[in-house]
């Protein structure tokens, strides 16, 4: 089965060379129609989209190529033209490619490899128009939140809590692998409460002895210890009124547990050093990478600290469980590091969009972004392709894994009918039913899926 690799117009009035140069792409696996008029080419036009519209310059009629290329950049701007022009008037085509957004031309007589390799680059950036268009749109109408993009059932869920829990004082525990997003939720979660306009506090408690910690989280007086020259305020008392974020809170010593469950209870800290307790007004978010539960189970965590911390629990879940959010994201760090670079970079090739959604991102949300960054920096052309792709992600993807899904074994004994809807059918399965980004991986274009639904029946 040849893979689909696009929709082509061709409008020509001479049939013969229409005809010719449609099998020579046929064969290549595109899918030609030809128009032997610029107003049949227009009619067509105005009725779908194609990746790449090839127009003859001069045309019998009342339009000619340059009234197709202009119908073409008005409906679908994402379409790529290529003109066609006799031996001679080669300026005359450069000057319209220039003036019109021509995608590029080509000198009768028409040379078949040449032409092959101009409509494949030229339908792989319309491919990437196109989606980098539909993305957009998608993220703009996904984005509740500023900073987080979400696309996957699970995530919109977690936000529907987000916006519930935002406006209480209840605590919260975001639960999750390293690189989730947990902070970028509880940001949210302060900036849609009663108190965002204060700034929230944020203290990273892994790593911190129970001295430093303590010192930290409810400050100390001077000549507490060794060092201390002067007073210092801890982080309870910068967050009074507002949001503090403990990250981390698993890798807290168990007398620290014990003292963070007295503030929690009595809303008040004694700086180290003091023995004045100071009233405070916080409202506590907490994350952990860690089974709270399990721990307390074990005795490294306390049990009434947990109670205390878990309100609300959110489980952020993985970025390889919800990679309908991954095309959004890329999407959403392509459009921040493009600007910040100062790159002019239009998008990504389906086959780099396709490698990046089927990786297993152990790194989660953070090994995307830094990802994105990175191939941003050192992309050079207008359209990001695999090769653009940091070699660790590239050398463990393939382009298509979902192959895979159907077993060998079971192979055997069917026909290439069956063995199609079983692949399609799976695919659609890991992507949730979107059509859009199994046709991507699938390697054909989202009408054909279409098609292909209807004929064999798949809903």
């Amino acid at each position: 089965m040849i893979m689909n690799r696009g929709s082509v117009l061709i409008v020509e009035d001479e049939q013969a060379h229409a005809e010719a140069m449609a099998e020579g792409l046929s064969r290549l696996g595109f899918e030609c129609l030809i128009a032997l008029t610029g107003s049949q080419g227009i009619d067509l036009i105005n009725e779908r989209p194609f990746d790449v519209v090839i127009t003859d310059y001069k045309l019998g009629g009342d339009f000619d190529g340059v009234d197709v290329l202009k119908a073409t950049r008005s409906q679908w701007p994402e379409t790529e033209v290529i003109l066609i022009t006799a031996h001679g008037s080669e300026q005359l085509a450069r000057t319209t490619l220039k003036k019109e957004h021509a995608y590029d031309y080509l000198t009768k007589p028409i040379d078949l490899e040449e032409l092959r390799e101009i409509v494949t680059r030229a339908a792989r950036q319309a491919q990437a128009g196109r989606e980098h268009l539909l993305l957009q749109r998608q993220l703009e109408e996904k984005a509740d939140f500023k900073s987080i993009v979400v696309g996957s059932p699970e995530m919109r869920k977690i936000l529907k809590i987000v916006r519930q829990v935002a406006p209480s004082n209840i605590t919260v525990l975001l639960q999750g692998e390293s690189g989730t997003g947990k902070d970028l939720i509880a940001n949210a979660i302060h900036q849609y409460s009663p108190r965002h306009a204060r700034r929230m506090v944020t203290l990273d408690c892994a790593g911190l002895s129970e001295g430093v910690l303590e010192s930290e989280l409810f400050g100390h007086v001077k000549g507490a210890f060794t060092g201390a020259v002067s007073g210092r305020k801890g982080r309870f008392e910068y967050a009074d009124g507002s949001t503090l974020f403990l990250d981390e809170i698993g890798e807290m010593p168990l007398t620290m547990q014990a003292k963070l469950l007295r503030v929690l209870e009595n809303r008040e800290i004694v700086p180290v050093g003091s023995n004045e307790p100071v009233s405070v007004d916080v409202r506590l978010i907490s994350a952990t990478n860690r089974d709270l539960a399990e721990m307390v189970k074990d005795g490294k965590f306390r049990e009434d600290l947990y109670f205390r911390i878990k309100g609300v629990t959110l489980r952020i879940p993985p970025l390889r469980d919800r990679r309908e959010d991954i095309p959004l994201m890329i999407e959403y760090f392509l459009k921040i590091f493009v600007t910040e670079q100062n790159k002019k970079i239009e998008g990504l090739t389906p086959s780099a969009r396709n490698i990046l959604t089927n990786y297993h991102w152990p790194g989660n949300v953070r090994e995307l972004r830094n990802c994105v960054e990175t191939m941003v920096v050192l992309g050079e052309g207008p359209v990001l392709d695999v090769e653009d792709i940091p070699e660790e992600i590239r050398s463990q993807s393939t382009e298509n894994p979902v192959t895979a899904i159907v077993p060998l074994t079971n192979l055997a004994g069917k026909s290439l009918q069956e063995l199609e809807i079983e692949h399609i059918r799976n695919t659609l399965q890991l992507t949730r039913g979107n059509r859009e980004q199994a046709a991507n991986i699938l390697g054909i274009a989202p009408r054909t899926l279409y098609r292909k639904l209807k004929e064999y029946n798949l809903t």
